[in-house]
C-alpha cells in the first residue's frame, strides 16, 4: 500500500506514538509499503520551525533528511501538477500546506493519513491515525 502521511502525522510517529493507532503504526512500519512524505512537509516543517512555532532537537536542514533515511519514507516532490490541482480545490480548507498535500494525494490517486477532519470535504481517501 501507498500512503502519504500529514505533516502531523509524521510528528506523531517520530515524537508521540502513542497518538497512532496500532494500524498506523503497523502501515508505516510494514517494509512492504511505501510510505511517502510531501516535500510540502518538509517546507511546513522548516517554515514553522524558523518562526518559533515547532521546536526540533536539531535543525530541520539535518533533522529532516535524517528521519526520512532512518523511518525509509519515500520523499514526494511537489509537482506542477500537484500546484495546479490546488486551483479546483473549493476552499473547506484554507491552510495552503494542507491544500497542496490534498491535491497530491488526489493527483497520484493515493490515500493520506490525517488526523484532520477538513480533509473529509474532499473526494480523497483518508486513513485515520
Amino acid at each position: 500500500m501507498t500512503v502519504l502521511l500529514d505533516t502531523h502525522c509524521w510528528l506523531w510517529w517520530i515524537a508521540e506514538p502513542a497518538r497512532l493507532s496500532d494500524s498506523s503504526l503497523d502501515l508505516i512500519r510494514d517494509p512492504s509499503n511505501r510510505i511517502l512524505i510531501s516535500s510540502a512537509t518538509t517546507w511546513e516543517i522548516a517554515i514553522k520551525y524558523s518562526i518559533g512555532k515547532l521546536a526540533l532537537p536539531e535543525p530541520p536542514d539535518r533533522f529532516v533528511p535524517s528521519r526520512i533515511e532512518r523511518d525509509r519514507l519515500e520523499p514526494l516532490p511537489v509537482l506542477h501538477s500537484h500546484t495546479l490541482r490546488t486551483a479546483s480545490l473549493p476552499y473547506h480548507h484554507r491552510d495552503p500546506f494542507d491544500r497542496l498535500l490534498i491535491a497530491q494525494a488526489l493527483v497520484e490517486e493515493i490515500p493520506i493519513l490525517t488526523d484532520d477532519a477538513a480533509f473529509d470535504a474532499y473526494e480523497v481517501r483518508t486513513l485515520r491515525p
